[in-house]
């Protein structure tokens, strides 16, 4: 077994299909699927089930896989290490993060790295919760911002900060008054929202108040992507229902907003920071986990960030 076949077996598994990780990899497919067929001789075990819809690993292949994922990403990182300076904390971190934290903490937690730890290569990954929390499980990423506290069980987890959920609105629009600071959650269904879908943390949260209060709300569109979401909202489409984060940065487009506040329903969401074990988790990796809440805890305490409650290490 070599490195090479284990990148190769990695990557059909991530595109599903050998057809489009030869495109991928630029190799011809019966040279992949010869590479293929030598890590199955050598394990000793079917790897991939083949159907007419793609590939999928057996339950061998996913073991395989997640083993695979985390030697290369180690492999990664020590040669990484090998190849920088000696004397300064150094080595890749990968950091994955939603996509309203990533509004908020993005661009500030990359500047506060460059700055202090300029040896360290930083790969931050935006992707919907459930996509992250996976990635976390499988290895692929050292740290997490995730919104549930039990999304794996054989990493280390510490609450980060705690958000509150708003009724936003572009501040011209009409669907409420203009003198309203608050608004009640029944207020809240019969406006023409746009949300996530199903399969969105957030949207199974907001879901969760309102059928507790057996309100149907008034969906108008469903859309995962933050930017297309919060532009129909400022078109008039609708209102959406969001922390604070997503309209992080859209004062420096020109944009203004109105955030509500949800005046008889405690709506809000915890943030958890997700980080491997102790023993699996690099210098560089504890060094970017520990910028990070200083960066959070710097925004909410300055009061750039608001509708944020921080929660201190000691209070975890």
């Amino acid at each position: 077994m070599d490195l090479r076949q284990l990148r190769y077996f990695t990557h059909i598994v991530e595109s599903g299909s050998l057809s489009k990780a030869s495109r991928q990899l630029f190799i011809a497919q019966p040279a992949l699927s010869q590479q293929l067929s030598k890590l199955e001789n050598e394990v000793g075990r079917p790897l991939l089930k083949r159907s007419s819809r793609g590939v999928a690993p057996t339950e061998n292949g996913l073991a395989l896989y997640h083993h695979a994922r985390f030697m290369l990403r180690q492999l990664e990182q020590a040669m990484s290490i090998a190849r920088q300076e000696s004397g300064a904390v150094h080595g890749m971190v990968s950091v994955g993060l939603p996509a309203t934290t990533v509004a908020a903490l993005g661009l500030p937690l990359v500047r506060r790295v460059r700055e202090r730890y300029p040896s360290i290569l930083l790969n931050v990954v935006e992707g919907m919760s459930g996509h992250l929390g996976q990635m976390m499980r499988t290895g692929q990423l050292d740290l997490a911002v995730l919104f549930s506290g039990d999304v794996a069980s054989d990493v280390s987890v510490d609450l980060l900060l705690e958000e509150e959920l708003f009724v936003l609105l572009p501040k011209q629009s009409a669907l409420v008054a203009a003198r309203r600071k608050s608004i009640t959650i029944a207020e809240a269904a019969a406006l023409p929202l746009i949300l996530p879908t199903g399969e969105h943390g957030l949207r199974r949260r907001i879901a969760a108040e309102f059928d507790q209060r057996n309100l149907s709300p008034h969906i108008v569109a469903e859309i995962d992507s933050l930017s297309l979401l919060m532009n129909c909202v400022y078109e008039g489409i609708g209102a959406t229902i969001k922390p604070m984060a997503a309209v992080f940065l859209e004062g420096k487009r020109g944009r203004q907003w109105r955030a509500l506040s949800i005046s008889d329903a405690r709506m809000s969401r915890r943030n958890y920071l997700y980080s491997l074990p102790p023993a699996r988790l690099s210098t560089a990796a504890a060094v970017v986990a520990a910028e990070l809440r200083s960066t959070a805890l710097g925004l909410v305490d300055s009061g750039a960030w608001s509708g944020v409650e921080a929660i201190a290490p000691a209070e975890c």
